[in-house]
């Protein structure tokens, strides 16, 4: 079942985020990647098929797996000022890879997580060099969305099938997997130049609070509410949060001339 719902959510997701990346920009396409689109549906069916504790505990991994997301827009910023996408993308992703790999050496805990995940976004997103990107326009040519849909739902097979081998714990560090943003950076990357890059990622890690804050409430909710309240409050708090994110990080964004014919 949740490969099945990956596999319809896909297409629409990397269209939607496509779209809104070319509309009003990488920062606001990153912000907008942020939300738990294909987690959140991932962990509801985890909670109906395997109960309300196994998909807690994943919970719990799923807020540190974000930490490595952001640890992944940290590396691939640093490294594409001096090197193309192929390269950025390998170190970001063995960046993830490693950070994953030490998280799941710790017994994770929900509040410590939540609290140390949160000091990481803050200090990552204030160490991602930013710089405004060109407003030059892009022209993309007609294989572009096609490509990413398929390249996505290939990643997504991919993962999901390692990950139904994993517990819990490791299940919820590798639900984050960035599939969309290895794929829309070094997309954005190689059409819009290293700037526009660091602006997409900008964007995303001020938006992974509210990834984090849903997750908490899965993870701290799941063993005295209904499963449906649970899901339904998660998503309000994750609303909530990157409405702010969004107030406090992008008050100045606005579509450019350069976005608008994309």
């Amino acid at each position: 079942m949740i490969l099945t719902l990956k596999l319809l959510l896909t297409p629409f997701l990397i269209s939607a985020i496509t779209l809104v990346n070319r509309r009003w920009g990488p920062r606001v396409g990153g912000w907008f990647m942020a939300f738990p689109m294909t987690s959140a549906p991932v962990s509801l069916i985890l909670a109906l098929q395997n109960g309300a504790p196994f998909a807690a505990r994943a919970a719990v991994g799923s807020i540190a797996g974000i930490g490595s997301v952001c640890v992944f827009s940290l590396v691939y910023s640093l490294v594409c000022s001096w090197t193309g996408w192929a390269l950025s993308v390998s170190a970001a992703i063995i960046a993830f890879l490693s950070a994953t790999a030490l998280w799941n050496q710790v017994n994770l805990e929900l509040v410590p997580t939540f609290i140390l995940v949160v000091a990481l976004i803050l200090g990552i997103y204030r160490l991602i060099p930013r710089r405004p990107s060109s407003d030059l326009p892009v022209r993309t040519p007609a294989w572009d969305l096609p490509a990413r849909i398929v390249l996505a739902t290939a990643f997504v097979v991919a993962l999901t099938t390692l990950a139904g081998l994993a517990g819990p714990q490791l299940s919820g560090l590798l639900n984050p997997f960035p599939i969309f943003t290895i794929l829309i950076a070094s997309f954005t990357h190689h059409q819009q130049g290293s700037a526009a890059a660091r602006e997409l990622l900008s964007g995303l890690v001020s938006g992974t609070g509210a990834y984090a804050s849903f997750f908490l409430v899965v993870g701290g909710l799941l063993p005295l509410l209904p499963i449906p309240i649970v899901y339904v409050l998660a998503a309000i708090a994750a609303v909530l949060v990157n409405g702010m994110s969004f107030r406090l990080t992008h008050r100045e964004v606005a579509p450019s001339p350069g976005h608008l014919g994309s």
